[in-house]
């Protein structure tokens, strides 16, 4: 079999690191793109395997991402599985967003998928099929309060994996979409926003059940397997399934949740 090329962004640390040691483990070549060119490095020095590169590259910038594209032509000839992973942690509720938050959300968190999308599926297609995987947030589907520019831009996301799905439907390109809630990774460097808020994602973090390596092996079984909504985390199913079938039922317990966590504050 034809050794298969993968590009991710955002591995050079969480999850996109964590994945790029499964593909690597599954006997694929990795390219380890990263905002920081040393983590990258080290992302790709610790991978099994052979032929695994590590690229510098931001997300949101456009002459960097063409760049990107142009080393992968360079070096491969071709890709067969983009994963668009590099994001950044944003959050606050609307009145205590500042554009410059806004703006940076949607370059990196949304833009940046754009970008991957539109220079490396001409990639794929050129190829003869492929897979894009997107990663999103539960907070894209939660409706919930306080994760405004986040939970927008990831949103967005969502719905772009949706609508690039059935444009690709019958190319031969398959599309995946992740949506992990709160789980032990390294997001929150990348934090801009409202600081209160931070104290609080750090905290459902530390407490979460779900594990980095639970969530990157959930998430590589489940795309390996061509599903298209991947909810990685433990108590997310469940909850798309109530938002979906019983909307009101989901948004009174939202708020009662809420008050709650009000409550012992």
């Amino acid at each position: 079999m034809t050794q298969r090329r993968i590009l991710i962004t955002g591995a050079g640390s969480g999850l996109g690191q964590a994945l790029a040691h499964r593909y690597a483990r599954a006997g694929a070549r990795v390219a380890c793109v990263d905002l920081d060119a040393a983590r990258a490095e080290l992302t790709r020095a610790a991978l099994p395997g052979s032929g695994h590169l590590a690229l510098q590259a931001d997300v949101g910038g456009d002459d960097s991402m063409e760049q990107l594209h142009e080393r992968i032509a360079t070096a491969w000839g071709g890709l067969d599985v983009l994963v668009n992973n590099a994001g950044i942690a944003t959050g606050g509720a609307m009145v205590d967003t500042t554009m410059d938050e806004w703006h940076a959300a949607i370059e990196v968190n949304l833009l940046g998928v754009v970008r991957g999308c539109r220079l490396f599926v001409p990639m794929l297609l050129a190829g003869g099929g492929g897979q894009v995987i997107n990663t999103a947030s539960f907070a894209g589907l939660a409706g919930a309060p306080g994760i405004m520019s986040y939970g927008v831009t990831k949103a967005a996301v969502v719905a772009l994996s949706e609508q690039l799905r059935a444009e690709l439907h019958d190319r031969g390109v398959r599309v995946s979409v992740l949506c992990p809630a709160f789980f032990q990774t390294n997001l929150l460097q990348s934090w801009r926003g409202d600081p209160r808020l931070r104290g609080f994602a750090e905290k459902m973090m530390a407490t979460s059940p779900d594990t980095l390596d639970a969530v990157a092996d959930r998430v590589f079984a489940a795309v390996e397997r061509g599903e298209f909504l991947v909810l990685p985390t433990r108590d997310e199913p469940m909850r798309w399934r109530l938002k979906r079938w019983l909307p009101g039922f989901y948004f009174r317990r939202l708020l009662a949740r809420l008050r709650a966590k009000a409550a012992t504050h």
